[in-house]
């Protein structure tokens, strides 16, 4: 049997013939798979499929390949970048010490750094122009060197300045208290500028004993542990503690600010200014224009000379040539060169410099150099028509046709009657040319106090008798008398005190508390037609969905502005090119820039103290745009902030005054305006400005009548497009005086029939969310019949909303006047003080 079965399996089996029955497949609905197809093919393989899989597995090696490149290049970039940073072929590491308490001073940490038994060299004293604390330090064994200099000016404007272009920051702290209010405030404005790499630094801990060294140190690290999550808290008391300071400073991680490294800037170390002579050979005097020569290290990107210079605070300038100086801070300190302290601004930082050849780098080239264009060319014939169009050839025949009867002398012609205007034509002009006026107007009646609009309050004053009036002037009388008759306390309390800037913020505080409480709600006018008092608003069927045209009305200021047919791209492609550019003076280097037509104000501020910080613009950073910022309100701000209240900007490296407008932050292509700053919510501020390319910090100040500048908001710059659409909107209200399920009379919206007769078409909806509209005027009086979509209640409220495009005031200044000292400030309050015990 076993025999017979292996003969059986050496049979060869049954094949079908040709014409054998083949039947489709049933389709299951699913693909096959590998394993099936591979079945099918019995390992036969097709060449082209060999080919593109072995294709495929080269490309897939390839793109692995190059992800390690790009890793690998990536990471030499940054290391090249922190090794270059304090080295010989860099700049100097620049550090700003900064005292974040009244407590502690900075030079007590510059003068222990400086000491030959923490490690460094100084080389030189005063190196900073403008700044007397500051010196140069090399560090042969750590192979670095650092430039130090005092943040603590009293100017915020010149420690923002200073913090923008510093590469680290140093804050000395308190050990019982850390930080007081001014730290506080120079720590909100420097978090929301953007913060460098920064060390903590405490003294006088090492003379305690150890139960208090341990309490301090528990102290300070619940204090700073909300600010500074993963700061070190670093001891300076000896030598040995400066030495770990400064190689904890030359080793730590940079951190990259994206508005300071894609531009070229540069830290004023020597400031000279030559007067610029008029025809007769005099100088043009001192408040005339001159070339100023500023020498220091350049940083960030190369600088070219073609490129516009834009100096903190004065403006932006032109470069007329750079030239090549010697390193005054080398890194050789085998024969040091002795400290050489300046007698002036305009001396040169030593001896050795002044022997040693200036080299020209480069000269600007005219055709090249950029213009210092700010604002488009007006013409005002722009908008003229030469010819007119069939369609105005027949309006004109019609209206040629149609002719008015009026009263002419005797013996007028016709042409002369043509000329003759009505007084019901003369006052329709009127109205039209009262447009700008008439939005301060607007301002003023949409935001009463008590939630009316000032005629109610005229109407209602014209009743008071002449008996009332003089009983008021005897009570004020009274008032004022015993007044005087106060103790000595109280009349020092009310010297300090300003009444104009009280009834102001009464007035502000009423407004923004009614704006809460009745938002963009106004009350019609009784003796003026609601059609000529809100003649420039219109209504819309959905805020979201209906049409704007963007380009409808502008004003004359936007023909003096810039406009991008694609930001992003354009910023995009900004960008990209300066970080390919290899042209002009290279990172590091020690050169002189030759800035021309600069006033001498540029100079009295270096000759007074504060530093000079220069920056290289990118293309079209010059030019006017509408800018628009994205803010939040800082919170230790809580006075209201009005739309077109006038403030102070920090974007990027530029100050200036301007007075914004307020809108929400939203995805639609139309905004709401928003009267005030809201306190929970992002705002989008928008204002006339010099075009900035983000990514950029934003800060906002408002300056009080006694000089000092408020921290008001912080954020970043948005985006740069006139034609984003913000619109202001105001609230008709009326009250319903009879209903009848779903029609109703509704009066106290309007005072006349012609004026409903305008407004018909404009859709009504009422607090509970009921919608409707008018269905005819009833009398005389004000009195319309409404229908609404379901029934109305007795306590609702019938609104109508009205919109207008809204635009920034040009008011841009970028002169911005010096705050208030912090020391000044504080010692303001402790006179007040003092007076009232």
């Amino acid at each position: 049997m076993v025999k017979m079965a292996a003969e059986g399996e050496k049979q060869q089996g049954h094949r079908a013939g040709v014409y054998k029955q083949k039947n489709k497949g049933h389709k299951h609905g699913r693909h096959r798979t590998k394993g099936e197809i591979e079945r099918e093919h019995k390992g036969r393989v097709s060449v082209i499929a060999l080919t593109k899989k072995q294709r495929k597995e080269q490309r897939k090696m390839d793109r692995r390949n190059k992800a390690n490149q790009l890793r690998r290049n990536k990471r030499d970039m940054i290391l090249t970048e922190k090794r270059r940073l304090g080295s010989r072929d860099g700049p100097p590491h620049l550090v700003a010490v900064l005292s974040l308490h009244a407590g502690v001073h900075p030079s007590d940490v510059t003068k222990l750094l400086r000491r030959e038994e923490a490690g460094g060299v100084v080389h030189q004293e005063k190196c900073i122009s403008g700044v007397a604390d500051s010196f140069g330090l090399a560090v042969p064994r750590f192979k670095q060197r650092f430039t130090f200099l005092n943040a603590n000016t009293g100017d915020i404007h010149s420690l923002l300045d200073v913090a923008k272009m510093a590469d680290s920051l140093v804050f000395v702290l308190d050990p019982a208290e850390g930080w007081d209010n001014y730290g506080e405030y120079c720590l909100s404005c420097l978090f929301a500028q953007g913060l460098p790499s920064h060390a903590l630094v405490c003294q006088g801990v090492s003379d305690l004993t150890m139960k208090k060294k341990v309490e301090y140190r528990r102290v300070l690290s619940k204090i700073t542990e909300l600010r500074f999550p993963e700061a070190r808290l670093f001891p300076l008391d000896t030598d040995q503690d400066a030495t770990l300071l400064l190689r904890h400073l030359g080793t730590q991680r940079q951190r990259k600010l994206g508005f300071r490294s894609r531009r070229s800037h540069l830290v004023a170390q020597c400031v000279t200014f030559t007067p610029k002579h008029t025809n007769e050979g005099t100088p043009s005097g001192p408040a005339g224009l001159g070339t100023l020569c500023v020498s220091g290290y350049v940083r960030g990107r190369p600088l070219g000379v073609n490129r516009l210079v834009h100096i903190s605070g004065h403006g932006d300038f032109q470069l007329s040539q750079i030239d090549a100086l010697k390193d005054p801070l080398p890194l050789n300190t085998t024969a040091p060169r002795p400290a050489k302290s300046h007698k002036g601004d305009s001396d040169m930082q030593d001896g050795d410099d002044m022997e040693a050849p200036v080299r020209v780098l480069m000269k600007a080239d005219p055709t090249c150099r950029e213009s210092l264009q700010t604002e488009a060319e007006v013409d005002p014939m722009d908008g003229e028509q030469t010819w007119p169009t069939e369609s105005e050839l027949l309006e004109a025949e019609e209206g040629r046709k149609s002719k008015r009867v009026m009263k002419v002398p005797k013996g007028t012609s016709d042409y002369q009657a043509a000329w003759i205007v009505n007084e019901d034509d003369n006052n329709g002009s009127l109205d039209e040319e009262s447009s700008e006026e008439e939005e301060d107007d607007d301002d003023m009646m949409d935001e009463a106090p008590d939630g009316r609009g000032h005629d109610f309050q005229d109407a209602g004053s014209d009743i008071v008798s002449e008996e009332e009036e003089e009983e008021e002037e005897e009570e004020e009388e009274e008032v004022v008398v015993s007044a005087k008759e106060r103790p000595g306390a109280d009349q020092c309390y009310d010297e300090h005190m300003d009444e104009a800037a009280e009834v102001e913020g009464l007035q502000r505080h009423r407004d923004a508390r009614a704006n809460e409480l009745f938002p963009d709600e106004v009350d019609t006018p009784l003796d003026t037609a609601a059609r000529n008092r809100f003649q420039r608003y219109r209504g819309l069927k959905s805020f979201r969905s209906s049409p704007w045209d963007p380009m409808e009305n502008l004003p004359y200021n936007y023909s003096r502005i810039f406009q991008f047919q694609n930001f992003e791209r354009t910023r995009r492609r900004v960008l990209a090119e300066a970080a390919e550019e290899e042209e002009g003076a290279m990172v590091g280097w020690y050169v002189t820039l030759h800035v021309v037509d600069v006033p001498h104000s540029v100079m009295e501020s270096v000759q007074a103290g504060k530093p000079l910080v220069l920056v290289s613009l990118l293309p079209h950073e010059q030019k006017m745009s509408v800018m628009h910022l994205l803010v939040r309100r800082h919170p230790s701000n809580t006075e209201p902030i009005k739309s077109k209240e006038e403030l102070v900007f920090h974007c990027g490296f530029r100050r200036f005054r301007a007075s914004p407008i307020f809108s929400q932050h939203t995805s639609a292509d139309k905004h709401k305006m928003e009267r005030f700053l809201r306190p929970d919510a992002p705002t989008v501020v928008s204002v006339y400005a010099p075009i900035t390319f983000p990514p950029t910090g934003v800060l906002l100040f408002k300056q009080r009548n006694d000089g000092v500048q408020d921290l008001v908001a912080t954020g970043s710059l948005l985006s740069c497009d006139p034609r984003r659409i913000t619109l202001k909107r105001i609230v008709l209200s009326g009250h319903p005086f009879k209903i009848n399920r779903r029609s109703a009379v509704v009066r106290y919206m309007f005072f006349n029939r012609d004026d409903i007769m305008w407004f018909k078409p404009v859709e009504l909806r009422t607090k509970w969310g009921r919608r409707g509209h008018i269905k005819e005027a009833l009398g005389t009086h004000g009195h319309m019949k409404c229908v609404f979509d379901s029934q109305l209640r007795s306590q609702d409220s019938v609104l109508m909303n009205l919109y207008k495009r809204v635009y920034p005031r040009w008011s841009y200044d970028p002169y911005v006047p010096l705050p208030l000292p912090w020391f000044k400030r504080e010692t303001v309050i402790d006179e007040q003080d003092l007076d009232m015990e």
